[in-house]
């Protein structure tokens, strides 16, 4: 939207609205009374000349000032259509079950006051026609249109009625700094904010639910869980069956299930979702199903980040540092340090561009050459000749070309890999006594990877936490299902879990800038990518499966 304060020129518009037959462009053309009922009741404001800004942007275009500046109109850089990815609604799929209840914060809400009562004691309400666009990034030549997702927040009306909810929690997969935070959060949001009055925290993963007694959750519970590493509900992978969580869930009259875990996590809580609409055309119970994304390696795609990455990167720098401390205190010290990464090298590549302190930088997104003219093992005997020591990162799934792919898979389905770190310990040193000049070093090998994950979140990841719990919460109790809540160009949205699926896992792109940036801090040899791998890392606005 390209507005700025009434008495500037407005130049184009285009705004994806489903409830009409197409989209507003040029000039603003006059709003139907349908636009004007949905603007209305998301609490706009409208202008004088009787088209709307919404508040939120309206205020921020009358904070900017750009008188005096010099500008340039980009004719050929334009959007002209906008595809919103749509979460499922319980209110459209379930219309008769909703309670439409008006949405009131009951934990700001002044009830003698109008001003605090028309708003609910929210700032604003947020409609599912606000979106958030997913390509950002435009030039000459770049499609005229864009994905979006619909933007999170609190709604207006809700689908469940607060009085007569329960809901649940599970945490799956392995441990991640900010778990307890975000059960903290959905925990407090629920009760706090809406009201509900009995919130069920599911013990040991998707098993758990129908295997163990859960534990009863309120915010006294969970008031200082944030403070430590972990997830109080313990975690587990594997456990999946549909039917007796599904049972599990109708016996407690859970009508909101709320899982945190990664990709294979929503592959199961998006069969879930499907197998929820079934129940209710078998059986009349219903509810929804809430994701708030889980991955210590970042690689669940579509979103900026996921928790817990930030704070997995600030402790693994510490172990790096401790590798350097360890190479320059030896003759010819070599430190590698092996971090976690399965499929993508996320935590390695920025533990590395973090730190400042690493020579080589391995991930599996780029293979590993320890022969010939782009052999890292000769990239490191150059580092010790010119500096006397050198530390190597290496993602732990990187080098599956070299060692072998593992047959033996996990309770989660993930297949099990070669002991990459202990591999580039023992290469380095035989290279190095191997060359006509040998060099006799002392390598050190650090693999510091649960101590990465087991801790609490840091100041950054905590408050992201919050604002995934809070929207989760949010999405869940106006009725979507079948959703993620997440990070798209630093606004949070919600999408459908099936995009996440089918997009999920992603990878570095060994073509991109953050790689660049590797090679460039650690001078370390450009491996050529193939035509055929090059397809794996595309734009985002030709990649993305809707």
């Amino acid at each position: 939207l390209l507005s700025v304060k009434q008495s500037r020129i407005v130049k184009k518009v285009t705004f994806l609205d489903e409830s009409i037959s197409g989209p507003i462009v040029h000039k603003f053309q006059a709003l139907t009374s349908l636009e004007k009922q949905d603007m209305d009741s998301a609490n706009n404001d409208w202008v004088s000349d009787g088209y709307s800004l919404p508040h939120a942007w309206q205020h921020r275009s009358q904070s900017l000032d750009f008188a005096g500046e010099e500008v340039e109109l980009l004719e050929q850089v334009t959007i002209d259509s906008v595809y919103k990815l749509k979460c499922p609604d319980l209110k459209l799929l379930c219309p008769n079950k909703s309670e439409n209840v008006r949405n009131v914060n009951k934990n700001t809400v002044d009830q003698e006051n109008a001003v605090d009562l028309e708003s609910g004691g929210y700032s604003r309400y947020v409609t599912n026609n606000e979106v958030i666009l997913a390509d950002i990034i435009r030039e000459k030549g770049t499609p005229k249109e864009s994905a979006a997702y619909v933007r999170a927040g609190p709604r207006k009306t809700l689908f469940f009625d607060p009085e007569n909810s329960s809901a649940g929690i599970v945490t799956c997969g392995g441990l991640c700094p900010g778990l307890n935070n975000v059960i903290r959060e959905v925990v407090k949001t629920l009760f706090d904010v809406y009201g509900v009055k009995r919130v069920y925290g599911f013990r040991g993963g998707y098993g758990g639910i129908y295997n163990l007694e859960p534990l009863i959750l309120t915010p006294e519970v969970v008031s200082d869980i944030h403070l430590k590493g972990g997830t109080i509900l313990s975690s587990n992978r594997g456990g999946f069956d549909e039917e007796k969580i599904i049972a599990r869930l109708k016996e407690l009259q859970v009508n909101q299930l709320y899982l945190i875990g990664g990709d294979g996590t929503m592959r199961g809580a998006n069969a879930l979702y499907q197998a929820s609409l079934k129940e209710y055309e078998k059986s009349g119970f219903l509810f929804a199903v809430a994701g708030v994304p889980k991955t210590i390696d970042n690689d669940i795609d579509l979103i900026d980040r996921s928790f817990g990455f930030n704070t997995a990167v600030t402790e693994a720098i510490q172990a790096v540092r401790s590798a350097k401390t360890e190479a320059l205190c030896a003759p010819n010290g070599v430190g590698v340090v092996k971090l976690m990464g399965r499929h993508a090298g996320f935590i390695a590549t920025h533990a590395c561009l973090a730190s400042g302190d690493c020579d080589l930088c391995l991930i599996p997104e780029v293979p590993i050459e320890i022969e010939g003219p782009n052999s890292c093992l000769e990239h490191i005997a150059r580092v010790l000749r010119k500096r006397g020591h050198a530390v190597v990162i290496v993602a732990e799934g990187a080098g599956e070309e070299l060692l072998g792919k593992q047959q033996e898979i996990d309770a989660g389905g993930n297949r099990k890999l070669p002991a990459i770190g202990y591999f580039m310990k023992t290469k380095i040193k035989e290279y190095l006594m191997s060359i006509p000049d040998p060099i006799e070093a002392t390598v050190k090998y650090i693999d510091p990877s649960y101590m990465i994950r087991s801790v609490k979140a840091n100041a950054a990841d905590a408050l992201f936490c919050l604002l995934l719990a809070q929207n989760a919460v949010h999405g869940a109790m106006a009725g979507l299902t079948g959703f993620c809540v997440g990070l798209v160009n630093n606004r949070t949205v919600y999408i459908p879990m099936s995009a996440i699926v089918k997009n999920s896992p992603r990878k570095v792109n060994p073509r991109g800038r953050t790689f660049e940036r590797v090679i460039t801090t650690t001078g370390q040899p450009r491996i050529p990518i193939s035509k055929r791998n090059a397809s794996l890392f595309k734009s985002m606005s030709s990649r993305v499966i809707v």
